[in-house]
């Protein structure tokens, strides 16, 4: 199993989640936009049109980082509108999330610069920026659902309130692209286990269970997801710190609780760059998944 590892020089890793997942001419657009940044790798990209979201993954130098997710924006902002978007994965923006992610010889200090840089760039687009995880102003705002709680259609009400004032740009949704939000975080897995069954149920029950902030597994976050065009159903996972809660460990979870809930496992996925780490004796044909060389990536 081969992994991707970047030059020895100082890198950052960015992994936009963008709003479109369904229109293949407009997914290239913007893959190509970031492709096309001098300094800079696409190592990654990968979409979903039940979810009708695509995440890309690329990094390099820091500055050239930021000026990829500059163009990435740009192109984003003029071609999708959130007033006309219906997907099963919770938004508030057209470039709903910025991670980014140290690489060796990348400081934090010239991490979250780069999140400040990008920030500050797209409030004066006049999209409103939350900065979330190690890039938040403070504890209240660190967690991403948090933030993303009322999604897109509840973001107005929210930024009215005192409390919810973005940390840049206007206290208001921009009107098509919404909000956006950026932050530093450590290397996460994403992992989605499908059940083969339409009824949502089950999905919704077994995510409920095991995501941490429902008394689940520690830093696991889960939702169950209908996949209306595959005619199944999906337990969409969010493994934030790994080393603590392993693929394994959730896999086992849910297979316990498909078969308590009599539905059968239809296989599962990885989205996105994976922390070599977190494969460490992971057994891919039992999870039924595939995975690609240039999502396997060395991280510290």
């Amino acid at each position: 199993m081969a992994s991707v590892t970047p030059l020895n020089r100082g890198w950052l890793l960015c992994e936009p989640n963008v709003s479109e997942g369904r229109d293949e001419a407009r997914m290239t657009g913007f893959a190509e936009a970031v492709a096309e940044t001098a300094g800079v790798e696409l190592i990654h990209r990968s979409s979903d049109p039940d979810h009708h979201r695509m995440v890309l993954a690329y990094l390099g130098g820091p500055e050239a980082v930021v000026q990829a997710t500059m163009a990435l924006a740009a192109a984003v902002y003029g071609s999708v509108d959130l007033r006309r978007h219906r997907g099963a994965h919770p938004r508030i923006g057209a470039l709903d999330v910025v991670p980014f992610v140290r690489g060796p010889g990348c400081g934090e200090a010239e991490a979250l610069a780069a999140c400040r840089s990008f920030g500050a760039w797209t409030a004066a687009r006049g999209v409103p920026v939350f900065f979330y995880e190690r890039a938040a102003a403070s504890c209240e705002r660190d967690s991403l659902p948090r933030i993303r709680s009322g999604q897109f259609e509840g973001l107005a009400s929210k930024l009215a309130r005192p409390e919810w004032r973005p940390d840049l740009g206007p206290p208001a949704p921009h009107p098509s692209a919404g909000a956006v939000v950026v932050g530093l975080r450590a290397p996460l897995v994403r992992f989605n286990v499908n059940l083969g069954t339409r009824d949502p149920g089950p999905a919704r029950r077994l995510a409920g269970a095991i995501r941490e902030s429902g008394g689940g597994l520690p830093h696991v976050r889960a939702l169950g997801i209908s996949l209306k065009r595959r005619g199944l159903t999906q337990i969409s996972l969010n493994l934030t710190r790994y080393a603590v809660t392993s693929v394994d460990t959730v896999y086992d979870r849910v297979a316990e609780g498909a078969r308590a809930e009599g539905v059968m496992l239809a296989g599962s996925e990885f989205i996105g760059p994976v922390p070599a780490g977190a494969l460490r004796g992971v057994d891919l044909e039992r999870l039924d998944a595939e995975l690609d060389a240039d999502q396997i990536l060395d991280l510290p």
